[in-house]
């Protein structure tokens, strides 16, 4: 039990490591693309407000921990599995530059696992629904005519003023809203590492009632900054780059909008999914100046990637929840885990041939 629960917390925090550089993104991407602040200054500020922000608030924990699965029906083991799944899930998508939702790949990974484990009965279904699900289709149905509106309102004020000027004070700006991002990203992204890890410590001590060791604060959060500042560049040219072609006012908008959503949803424990947020905050300040300003195609792949988060999780964890009835299950699932993750990392994409010059084409 001992080696499990400490497999457990080494893979948690594993993972909180891949959720800070898969959602770096969400941070630094607007103010990036805009020129406000280079790339390494952007993720090493994001990175120590990430850690910041990981202590002002537990709701989030409580509600990953207690109010998804029965935290007395499942095992470390459980924990540990869906944590694979998660993981295995986020490296997935970022080898893919897809900004999914880490926090839906954990509950997908944690319910996946559970369920296999247990059986359906685990599931706190009202939970499940009434805090991930419902706010999950909330957050961006909000946030983007959010983000649209205070874009329209940024665009009234500066309507008489010279575009360069505006540029340059919205640049300013910006170094406030990203990092009003970065502080709701780590109260909100570190807090679901910090559960599962208070889910598992709850599962090898039956009995003892639900709370967050502060040891598990630190961990986690110096987890999620440490992966904040390796970045997660693919997804950052996606989200800052791919998706809109944004000016600083509306990186300005788009960053205010999400942080503001995210303070209030983790105020409530909603673990609701920042990428999603924040690529729906994109999306909404960067249709003002017009509509064909985002690129649709784009913005539905990341749709299907939300969508199926969730359930390619739980599979996943599922799967490495079997691995772990083995003999020696615990040392079968870290090896699954490595099994899946080295493809991803470490095989590297063919580069694409550049087409020859116009005199060398003409001479051969």
């Amino acid at each position: 039990m001992n080696l499990t629960l400490v497999a457990v917390v080494a893979v948690a925090l594993c993972f909180d490591f891949t959720n800070g550089f898969h959602d770096a993104a969400n941070a630094v991407a607007t103010s990036v693309s805009t020129r406000a602040i280079s790339p390494r200054l952007a993720v090493l500020g994001s990175a120590a407000l990430n850690f910041v922000g990981a202590f002002l608030s537990l709701k989030v924990a409580a509600t990953v921990a207690t109010g998804i699965v029965d935290p007395n029906a499942v095992t470390p083991r459980v924990v540990l599995a869906g944590l694979i799944g998660a993981i295995a899930w986020n490296l997935f998508t970022w080898r893919l530059g897809l900004p999914s939702s880490s926090s839906h790949a954990l509950i997908g990974g944690v319910v996946g696992s559970a369920v296999a484990a247990v059986g359906f009965g685990v599931v706190q279904w009202h939970g499940l629904w009434e805090k991930v699900v419902i706010p999950a289709l909330a957050s961006p149905a909000l946030v983007l005519p959010l983000a649209a509106l205070v874009m329209l309102v940024v665009l009234w004020i500066i309507r008489k003023r010279a575009p360069g000027r505006v540029n340059r004070v919205f640049r300013r700006f910006q170094l406030v809203s990203a990092g009003f991002v970065s502080l709701a990203h780590g109260t909100n992204d570190a807090q679901k590492t910090m559960g599962v890890i208070a889910l598992a410590l709850v599962a090898a001590n039956p009995g003892e009632s639900f709370h967050v060791p502060y040891w598990v604060i630190v961990s986690a959060a110096a987890a999620m900054a440490a992966g904040t500042y390796a970045g997660g560049w693919r997804i950052i040219r996606t989200l800052g780059q791919r998706v809109a072609k944004l000016e600083p006012p509306q990186g300005f908008a788009a960053e205010t909008a999400s942080a503001t959503l995210l303070w209030l949803t983790a105020h409530f424990g909603f673990p609701v999914s920042t990428t999603h947020t924040v690529s729906s905050a994109v999306l909404g300040a960067g249709a003002t100046s017009r509509f064909s300003a985002v690129r649709w195609g784009i913005a539905g792949n990341i749709v299907v990637a939300w969508l199926v988060t969730l359930p390619a999780a739980a599979v996943v964890g599922a799967g490495a929840e079997f691995t772990t009835r083995l003999p020696g299950g615990v040392v079968w699932a870290l090896l699954l885990a490595l099994a899946l993750a080295a493809p991803i990392v470490l095989v590297r994409r063919p580069r694409a041939r550049r087409a020859p010059a116009p005199a060398a084409a003409a001479q051969s």
